[in-house]
């Protein structure tokens, strides 16, 4: 079975990880299995400054909210406990770390079934509830 996730990537180019999650100018979100990457969208932000103000975090967590894990350069600690309590994988790399090479990793980490946030997407795959609780939060377009 091709198990399909979404990864996010703070980026302000689409090609490297060169963003701290907050304050990021750019989020690239891929749809990945383990045959292929495909862009699904580069959502972009103004210039935000790190200075711990929450109510920035509210657009990047609602676009990262389906996403299996997000890859960013730096993340506070608040960003951090928001991500994990929807069961998205924050996931902190070498400053400017290629996308694509993330990319691959992530592809070989799901053929092996090795990948660190596979579990959490497992979960929220199979949780009976889930319906529910997207109802429950309501719709807004």
């Amino acid at each position: 079975m091709t198990t399909t996730v979404r990864l996010a990537f703070a980026s302000s180019d689409r090609k490297r990880v060169d963003q701290h999650f907050g304050s990021a100018c750019g989020l690239a979100i891929y749809a990945v299995n383990e045959q292929q990457a495909t862009l699904l969208e580069f959502a972009q932000f103004g210039d935000l400054e790190q200075d711990g103000h929450e109510d920035k975090l509210t657009t990047k967590l609602a676009l990262v909210r389906d996403c299996a894990a997000v890859y960013c350069q730096a993340i506070g600690g608040s960003a951090i406990r928001q991500l994990l309590a929807v069961g998205v994988q924050p996931i902190r790399v070498e400053e400017n770390m290629p996308v694509e090479r993330l990319l691959n990793e992530a592809q070989t980490a799901l053929r092996a079934g090795t990948a660190p946030w596979l579990p959490g997407v497992r979960r929220r795959r199979d949780d009976p509830h889930r319906f529910e609780a997207m109802e429950a939060e309501g719709w807004q377009e």
